[in-house]
């Protein structure tokens, strides 16, 4: 497994508590880094020779401003590219929007903005352009996620842009949205479609150390041992959860532990979400955190 981009949740808080969000964060979710924590990460990041981005996110990252700030610097220091994802909140006007940008300027090379219907009630947050903006004028490069709504939820008032991101119906999403889409045959999810569980070059990792492959799938505790072993040691195909599904899929997870389903999903994630979810008890390490599973 080579590691090429190492992206810190920095917190589980936000001040919105989206229906779509992959964590379930929200105001009240506990867990931060420490700058002693995201120092060490970083030297074991850079020792590795392979990761090239340092991404900062959430939760909202904003919300731990000074510890996101120095975090970039250390970063960028270290010969890092540095991103950040950020739903824009703080960017109330143009004006405010450059005075928290500004001390990133030359060391932050991707900023990402939130906008879409589950942040505001258009589809481009006058935050997300404010956002967009300042950052434009202080040299830093900008992207954009905007999340589909429910397969079927059509809002003539507010129609899906272009080059909008599917909704994955896991974490909130699987608990809050769901019941609003079409359901399929858990038989016919047969393999994962958006992650690479085999090499997939970026992990996150959360205050508590979790290396996270996919939101709530756990491949070691960078706390407890460094990124490099982690990584090294690695077996994917051996995995008790990743292997299932490199082999078949949530369909294939779902056989593997004697949980078929009696009812249909909505997607795949939404089958995997809810398996994990079951087999928490007899995986409590690899499926981690409680709260990203909605304990």
């Amino acid at each position: 497994m080579k590691l090429t981009g190492l992206h810190f949740l920095l917190t589980y808080r936000c001040i919105f508590e989206c229906d779509h969000c992959f964590v379930f964060s929200g105001p009240n979710q506990p867990g931060v880094f420490t700058l002693v924590q995201i120092r060490d990460l970083l030297q074991q990041a850079r020792a590795m020779g392979t990761v090239n981005w340092i991404y900062f996110e959430g939760g909202e990252p904003f919300l731990y401003y000074p510890l996101m700030v120095k975090g970039v610097e250390e970063a960028s220091r270290m010969g890092f590219q540095v991103g950040i994802v950020s739903n824009a909140f703080w960017a109330t006007n143009e004006q405010d929007a450059l005075t928290w940008l500004q001390p990133l300027a030359g060391k932050l090379q991707k900023l990402t903005l939130s906008s879409d219907l589950y942040h505001a009630d258009e589809w481009l947050s006058q935050q997300a352009l404010c956002g967009e903006r300042a950052a434009e004028k202080l040299g830093i490069s900008t992207g954009r996620i905007s999340v589909a709504q429910p397969e079927g939820c059509v809002d003539q008032a507010n129609p899906e842009p272009e080059g909008i991101s599917t909704l994955m119906y896991r974490g909130r999403a699987a608990r809050k949205l769901a019941s609003q889409a079409p359901h399929y045959s858990w038989e016919r999810y047969t393999e994962c479609p958006y992650e690479d569980l085999v090499d997939p070059g970026r992990v996150h990792v959360d205050p508590y150390g979790n290396l996270h492959i996919c939101q709530g799938i756990i491949i070691g505790n960078a706390f407890e041992r460094s990124l490099a072993e982690i990584c090294e040691s690695y077996q994917p195909h051996e995995h008790a959860i990743c292997g299932p599904l490199i082999s078949g899929g949530p369909a294939e997870l779902a056989r593997r532990y004697n949980t078929e389903p009696m009812v249909d999903y909505a997607d795949a994630c939404h089958l995997c979400f809810e398996t994990r979810r079951a087999l928490r008890p007899q995986f409590p390490a690899i499926l981690a955190p409680a709260q990203v599973y909605g304990e």
